[in-house]
């Protein structure tokens, strides 16, 4: 995609409003359980702030609250562990729209950044509402989106805003882009896709897409049932399990050593899903006994995926072993079926 990018701007003297994708867990503490979507936007931050006199703002969206007194979701919660993570103070300010926002901009000190309050405390958000994407855009001068995860979606602080404000992509964004059209064409051979988890209508078209350039498509999860009830056919590229555990929960061992043995000799492998009930022991055999292989195959480039693939990365001490985790569950799924990517499209030349 031909991309406007932020290689194209000087951000001198400049109000830059950043969208972000912080939708992160946090513990009974309040403590992050996974920082690397924080981490993913540390080389666009720290590239904008190399200008002079510029004020940046960060803006994304935690969970799905109910209301602006749905605490629980405020972002003020990732402000000591986005510090550590971009090594500079950052500042909360308790709402993402109205004068509070110019005030705070007007006082950032130069190492400093500005965290706004959870977008989806206000409905017009998911709306993508004209006029509170206006309010969200008054403060600024320009807008970067850096959240590839969230750009299958037509909501304001991704699409709306960009009607109102210079707007240019991210250097995160750029590079999911880059690596995920590469995975299309899965240059090196044997390619294999691992998908699992639910919904088989949504994963259908990028199984169908994956049949195109890729040797295996190993099926899992909830989809591979919802497959064989539904009776669809599929071409002998598709690779279903041939047993489950108990209440067809996880792949069964037989599902597991055949599924292996595609990937200890696989040169590409892109893998989006669980291939079980992963949050329960033991159904998370099948898909530990996954990340364990693919990590184990040091000849590969490896794609992973979606937040229940990149949990169990982080459970089996296997995310540094992977080529390129994407920050995309939903957004990954559509841009590599080539389905709409609304927040892409408003960013083209």
């Amino acid at each position: 995609m031909n991309l406007k990018t932020i290689r194209e701007v000087n951000f001198d003297n400049k109000r830059v409003l950043v969208r972000t994708d912080f939708n992160v867990s946090v513990d009974i503490d309040g403590n992050i359980m996974d920082t690397y979507k924080l981490e993913s936007i540390v080389k666009t931050v720290d590239y904008i702030l190399s200008f002079s006199n510029v004020k940046l703002a960060l803006i994304s969206h935690r969970g799905r609250p109910s209301n602006k007194d749905d605490e629980k979701f405020s972002m003020k919660y990732l402000i000591d562990d986005l510090q550590k993570v971009l090594d500079m103070k950052v500042k909360f300010v308790s709402d993402c729209i109205g004068e509070k926002i110019s005030n705070e901009l007007n006082i950032v000190e130069d190492d400093e950044v500005i965290l706004l309050e959870n977008v989806r405390f206000y409905k017009e958000e998911k709306k993508n509402d004209k006029d509170f994407a206006k309010k969200l855009s008054e403060p600024f001068d320009v807008y970067v989106n850096d959240a590839f995860s969230v750009s299958h979606r037509e909501h304001a602080s991704i699409c709306g805003i960009t009607k109102y404000l210079p707007s240019y992509a991210g250097i995160r964004l750029i590079k999911e882009i880059s690596i995920l059209e590469e995975a299309k064409k899965a240059v090196n051979h044997p390619a294999i896709a691992i998908i699992g988890g639910a919904k088989i209508e949504t994963k259908l078209p990028l199984i169908k897409k994956f049949e195109e350039s890729y040797d295996k498509i190993l099926v899992g999860g909830r989809i591979s049932i919802e497959a064989e009830d539904a009776k669809i056919e599929f071409s002998n590229k598709i690779v279903l399990p041939v047993d489950y555990a108990e209440n067809k929960f996880d792949i069964g061992e037989k599902t597991i050593e055949e599924f292996v043995s595609y990937i200890k000799d696989a040169k590409t492998i892109i893998w989006n899903g669980p291939l079980g009930k992963f949050e329960e022991k033991p159904f998370d055999k099948g898909t530990v006994f996954i990340a364990n292989a693919i990590a184990k195959n040091k000849k590969v480039f490896s794609i992973v995926g979606g937040g229940e693939s990149v949990q169990a990365l982080n459970q089996t001490g296997n995310f540094d072993k992977i080529s390129f985790v994407s920050t995309g569950g939903g957004a990954m799924l559509s841009f590599l079926s080539s389905q709409g990517m609304p927040g892409l499209e408003v960013l083209t030349k």
